[in-house]
């Protein structure tokens, strides 16, 4: 496996550098702002202190292939 990961954990979302802080963007479900969250930060909104975020969709492009 060519993960730079320790075995059993992941690390989905980091960036290609491999840096420590990745921040990761999410959508506040009830007023609708962008906010970034680092790891082991509390998954709520920083405007309206909302617990719904959804994770935004990917610019790359992704193909199936359908049989």
């Amino acid at each position: 496996m060519a993960d730079s990961a320790p075995p059993g954990e992941r690390s989905y979302g980091a960036p290609v550098g491999g840096a420590a802080s990745a921040t990761m963007h999410y959508l506040c479900a009830e007023c609708g702002v962008k906010v970034g969250i680092n790891k082991g930060e509390p998954i709520r909104c920083k405007e309206c202190g909302h617990r719904i975020l959804y994770k935004q969709r990917t610019r790359r492009m992704v193909q199936f292939e359908a049989r």
